[in-house]
């Protein structure tokens, strides 16, 4: 199968002109009229993961390995050493990123992770109904996305409403209607300004809340008839 055909399968899964303006999904590397006998499923590209793959495989991850703009392919930095090895082994890559998160991502996490109703949905957030004492509710969060020290922002005892966005979201706090949110990448400044705000916050962890994205797609892509694996990279953090 060629990619351009699996991408348009993707593309009416997922439509890719939905990505945010600052985003960088769709084929990154490799050629539309490339055939493709086997599928990858991964959240990152790593040079682990790269090294266990066979060659001609069609790597699709969730974070672009190309974000920004490049200037130059020294092949001793990043990302250009992990292209390099992907451009000798024949492997493409084509991201699915901020257009998964919205037609996919925060929905799974949410009903079939944490086992909550969606109640109403904007973007990137997902709002549920939870009414739980505030430090139950953490532990619950924390045991689902294997957090063992959960780094929280506690503005009252009870959560009623949550807004949950996976990744980093914390750029939408202003927006929020709900007195909990639930995100990864949870700075020093965010927290400040979410007590001040009276918004209790849940670091549940970059990562951790989108590492089901491959077997969320590895579903949907069976009907393919490829033989698709779960590849996933690492989480780059060790918790000691």
């Amino acid at each position: 199968m060629k990619i351009k055909e699996i991408y348009e399968f993707l593309d009416k899964l997922s439509p890719f002109n939905l990505q945010e303006s600052w985003d960088n999904s769709g084929l990154l590397v490799g050629d539309v009229e490339d055939d493709i006998s086997h599928i990858a499923l991964s959240i990152d590209v790593d040079e682990k993961l790269i090294d266990s793959l066979e060659e001609n495989t069609l790597l699709i991850t969730h974070h672009p390995i190309i974000f920004s703009g490049l200037k130059q392919l020294n092949f001793s930095k990043y990302p250009a050493n992990l292209i390099q090895k992907m451009i000798q082994k024949n492997i493409s890559n084509i991201a699915m990123h901020t257009n998964f998160d919205q037609t996919h991502l925060n929905d799974y996490v949410a009903t079939e992770v944490l086992g909550y109703e969606i109640k109403e949905k904007d973007g990137f957030v997902a709002y549920l109904d939870v009414d739980e004492d505030f430090d139950v509710f953490v532990k619950k969060v924390s045991a689902v996305f294997g957090i063992k020290c959960a780094k929280t922002v506690k503005c009252a005892n009870r959560v009623k409403r949550v807004a949950l966005t996976t990744g980093s979201g914390c750029s939408l706090m202003r927006s929020l209607d709900a007195d909990c949110f639930l995100t990864g990448d949870i700075k020093y400044h965010d927290a400040m300004e979410a007590k001040s705000i009276k918004l209790s916050l849940i670091d549940i962890g970059h990562y951790e809340s989108e590492c089901f994205f491959a077997q969320i797609l590895q579903k949907h892509l069976k009907i393919l008839g490829l033989k698709v694996i779960i590849a996933s990279s690492e989480n780059p953090f060790t918790y000691i």
